[in-house]
């Protein structure tokens, strides 16, 4: 069996749907299933078990010889989110129980990282493992993923497959629940569908103008796809990077979210809000070299493709992956 954590969520639950599509329906899923709006993103997809997160890892503990793969996609992603307990519990030592199961049982491991670890950039956007004891994340979400993945690697215990992926600025389908953390593009659609305008954050950085703070924005379907590659293809293990290694402004996604709703551009901007003011990405792009030496050679979807198909096949249907 195969188990996803996070699955009722955003990546998950695409992830879910990815492994049913290729003919995989022996998955456990692993979540919190309290959220109404969560359990949509479930629906219509085939699994054998749901698990409540806090009883996992004790179901795991008994029966992983039926686990063959483990995908650990569960985390609290919230960047303004400034308790560090609360990230200490779900992201750093959840992540480890779940590792020394994987490394005691030699069972294939892969978990969700951040580009939030790469802080504002001082040290580029290299998957290097040396670079990891530098990095100086810009929050709480962000440290709890730095420091799982310095953890992992001074383990000498590991699975006999682990990958760290470092995912950038994921968008797409099944996004609904997330509220304030939801995508860019999923609040410009509602904004324009609402008042037939996008108000963007200013910019606070001299070497950027409005509007063109610049990001490494990869498509869910995009992300589900190295996923599948990797559990297929278990070849070297580390820290990847999973971002389309091309950054775009937000102005170009703006440009793009009304492309795709077939309306003229009407583009306004508003001051960043001061909690977040100081700890803010300006520029993201990842580089893919690492990724691509795995052998995945897929090309990506561009920001421009990727927004309709999500515009066009999802937001404006109202309808899930």
């Amino acid at each position: 069996m195969i188990v996803i954590t996070g699955a009722a969520g955003f990546i998950g639950s695409c992830l879910v749907n990815k492994l049913n599509n290729q003919g995989y329906k022996n998955i456990i899923v692993v979540d919190k299933f309290d959220n109404y709006m969560k359990s949509k993103n479930l629906a219509n997809k085939a699994f054998e078990e749901k698990i409540d997160r806090d009883e996992f890892i004790e179901w795991f503990e008994k029966n992983y010889k039926n686990v063959s793969f483990v995908f650990h996609i569960g985390a609290r992603t919230d960047t303004a989110e400034f308790d560090k307990s609360v990230f200490d519990k779900l992201n750093l030592n959840y992540s480890k129980s779940l590792w020394d199961i994987c490394a005691k049982h030699e069972l294939p491991f892969v978990y969700a990282s951040s580009a939030a670890t790469y802080g504002s950039g001082e040290l580029g956007y290299e998957d290097n493992h040396d670079i990891v004891e530098r990095l100086k994340p810009l929050n709480p979400y962000g440290e709890s993923k730095n420091e799982f993945d310095k953890w992992a690697l001074k383990q000498n215990k590991k699975p006999p497959f682990w990958a760290g992926l470092k995912f950038f600025n994921v968008y797409g389908p099944n996004e609904y629940h997330k509220g304030r953390m939801a995508s860019v593009i999923y609040h410009a659609f509602n904004q324009i569908k609402e008042t037939g305008k996008i108000k963007l954050f200013k910019s606070h950085h001299h070497d950027y103008d409005d509007g063109k703070q610049l990001r490494d924005f990869i498509y869910v379907k995009d992300l589900v796809n190295i996923c599948f590659y990797l559990m297929k293809n278990k070849k070297n293990n580390g820290i990847f990077n999973v971002g389309t290694g091309k950054a775009r402004s937000f102005y170009d996604l703006a440009k793009a979210v009304f492309a795709a709703m077939g309306k003229e551009p009407v583009i306004e901007f508003i001051d960043m809000p001061e909690d977040i003011r100081d700890k803010y990405q300006y520029f993201t792009e990842a580089d893919t070299k690492k990724l691509r030496t795995l052998g995945y050679d897929k090309p990506f979807y561009s920001l421009e493709q990727g927004i309709s198909d999500y515009v066009k096949g999802y937001l404006e249907r109202g309808i899930y992956y």
